[in-house]
This record gives structure tokens, sequence and C-alpha cells, in this order.
């Protein structure tokens, strides 16, 4: 390659310039030579000097003092990194009980982190808690609404992916009423996005899996519903895929007039409370008797061996997996991953759902807890922020 790289035509210099910003994030959050810089974007030294100069005069990277000088003698070598709060991103998990706001910088640093309750349901109230958790982060990161370069925003409820209306959310009476893009444009002068909350839970599990293979993400608490990723891309259909609370599973399932899908209201985390309430009342001295018993405390009392609570546990792995066995069969999944509130439950509700899907699909997926456990939708949210940001700049 010769010098003329270097001082190319404009677009060719902005494409170097890209090349070398991506190559820095790579390898973000440690800084880098720029001898590394030019081994990995096969740029020369003058090009990769030239685009460091400026990205740092942009505001995009941040250089750091030489590192020392070899024992051979020579120049010490100049590394830089990203100048991460040149473009902070903001993102919201909104839920029918908490809304979750978080902030990460250019490098996936997280600069702040609130979560507040929803004390009354309703979509002015939530919409209320979602200003407070907006401005609250605001004041953590030490930032303005106007430094914001990205906003995702989760939220339950079947979203159109063109206009961000939602479109079906029966967990927040109302909210379908409210134009949530609009309301945060008012706020924030950068792109708004919003996103059904499985499917971004979807592409933070994927983020955090090597390959690109399928997968079934599940966002199993009070409701569920899934995100399917394909070849690391997020597959939404007409815009409601993945959404398997809807899904009927065997059995009398009463409808609540709540809004909740069959599944939901067969398996959600109240369902299964309200499970193994009934399961009490026929087996003295179970500790599913005691007072304040949730849906944790059935898992725990499974997991201690507990033989009504190990049955309550297993006919909800059952229920489960003749749910998704269909899916499984289509999608043939690399994996199945559960977030949420149930993610805590422990391996004796994996080992149920392997031991019940095993029986009804022909290659039986892995069947995993998600690490991120109740900040998957939030994570998902800023690391869509992000490739947002990521993929209009610098351009």
């Amino acid at each position: 390659m010769g010098d003329e790289r270097a001082v190319g035509t404009p677009v060719l210099r902005r494409l170097n310039t890209a090349a070398v910003l991506r190559a820095v994030r790579d390898c973000a959050p440690e800084p880098v030579r720029l001898a590394e810089l030019v081994r990995l974007t096969g740029l020369t030294r003058p090009t990769v000097g030239q685009a460091v100069d400026d990205l740092v005069e942009e505001g995009w990277l941040q250089q750091h003092d030489p590192a020392a000088a070899s024992p051979q003698g020579g120049r010490p070598a100049v590394r830089v990194s990203l100048r991460g709060r040149a473009a902070p991103v903001l993102g919201l998990d909104v839920g029918p009980h908490t809304v979750s706001a978080g902030i990460d910088d250019l490098a996936a640093h997280r600069l702040a982190a609130v979560r507040l309750p929803v004390d009354h349901t309703g979509a002015g109230r939530l919409l209320g808690v979602v200003d407070e958790a907006v401005r609250r982060a605001l004041a953590e990161a030490g930032l303005g609404a106007d430094e914001i370069a990205a906003v995702v925003v989760a939220t339950p409820g079947i979203v159109d992916p063109a206009s961000g209306r939602i479109l079906l959310a029966p967990s927040v009476p109302g909210w379908t009423s409210v134009n949530l893009s609009e309301h945060l444009r008012g706020r924030f002068g950068c792109p708004v996005r919003v996103e059904n909350d499985a499917n971004l839970a979807a592409l933070a599990v994927a983020g955090e899996r090597s390959g690109a293979g399928t997968l079934l993400a599940v966002q199993w608490g009070e409701r569920l519903g899934a995100g399917v990723v394909i070849g690391g891309r997020l597959h939404r259909g007409t815009g409601s895929a993945g959404e398997i609370g809807f899904i009927r599973p065997p059995g009398d399932v009463p409808d609540t007039g709540d809004g909740r899908g069959p599944l939901e209201r067969a398996i959600g985390a109240e369902a299964i409370t309200e499970r193994a309430r009934r399961a009490a009342r026929y087996r003295p001295g179970t500790a599913l008797s005691a007072d304040g018993l949730d849906a944790a405390a059935v898992f725990a009392a499974a997991a201690g061996g507990d033989e009504a609570a190990v049955e309550v546990v297993d006919e909800v792995a059952a229920s489960f997996a003749h749910a998704i066995a269909p899916a499984v069969l289509v999608l043939a999944p690399d994996a199945v991953v559960i977030g949420g509130g149930v993610a805590r439950a422990g391996s004796v509700l994996l080992t149920a759902i392997t031991r019940h899907l095993g029986g009804l699909t022909l290659t039986p997926p892995a069947v995993e807890f998600s690490g991120l456990a109740e900040d998957t939708v939030l994570t998902g949210a800023l690391r869509l922020a992000l490739d947002e940001v990521w993929g209009r700049l610098p351009v």
C-alpha cells in the first residue's frame, strides 16, 4: 500500500478513519498502540496516524501518555482508546411494575443505573416513572439530555418496528394510546427507538454467546415472551414473532380477563405461586404452606427436596416444554435461554424442562438460564443503542 491512501479523496479518508475507529473499538477498553492498529487495519502507518489525529480532534479517541521506551531504545509508543463520553447512550426497560434506566458510554462502560418501582397501574403513572428514571440517570451520569447519542426503549407488548407505536400491551392499561417515541424525542435530540422487551433480551443473550447459530431467548416472569435470533440477527416476522405467552398449553386455562395469554395464566410467576398454594392444601407439612410464598420460594423448596414443590415445578416444566416444543421443532435452535425473574430458579427447573423437552423434540437444544438475569432487557436496549451509534459514525 502506498502512502497516498492517507491523503486520498475525502471519502477514502473517512473510510480509513472508520476502519481505525472500529479497530480501536474491538480492542476496548484497553488502549492500543499505533503499530497494532496498522496490523489490524492493513493500512500504512502514516494513514493510521492521520486517522488517529482526525479522531482525536473530533473527540472520538483519547491519547494516553506514551508507554515507556523499550530497553533496546526507540521512541515511546503512542496509545489511544475510545473517549467513551463522546457518544453516551440511554437504555430503558419499561415494565408494569418496574422501570430501569441505564447509560453506557461509547466503550460500553456503565455510567448510570436506576431502577424505580411503579406503584400504580396505568399509562399516565408509568410515563411519569419513565421521566423520573431518565432524570435520575442523567443526573447520576452527569450528562445533559443533549449529550445522549441514541435512546432505545424496551416495552412489553407488540411494537410496530417501523413507527415504534405500541400495538398491544395487555399488562399496561392505556399504554397503546401513548406515543412513547414521540414523548422522548421531545426531550432528546437523537434517534429514539422503541422495541419489544423480549426481542431486546434475545439480542443481549445472543451477545453473551459465541457463534452465530439460532437462539430462542425466553423472558419469563409474570409475563412470558421470547425473541428469536438467527445468525446473529433478530427475527421479527410481521412484528409479533416470539409471543409465546399466547400459546395455549394442555389442559383448561380459564380466561381471567386481564389480557394475559393462556401460557402466562398457566405458568407465569403469579400462576406458579397459586399452583403451589393449591398443592399445599393437600400436603400437610410442606414448605409451600409458609406465609409470603412466591415463585422463588417454590423453586427453593423444590431444590430442598420438598415433594409437593418438586411436583409443582415438574408440572410447570411440562407445560413450558409442551408450549415451546413446536417452536423447537420448527427452528431447531442451538439453545433455549431463559431470562427474567424465573432465571433464578436454579437447576431444579432446568433439569425438569430438559427432561420433558427431550421427549417432545427430535434434537433437544441446550436449556440454560441467562447470566444477565433481570438486567437482560436493559442490557439489550443499551447494546442496540450503541449499535445505532456505531451504525451511523463516523460516516
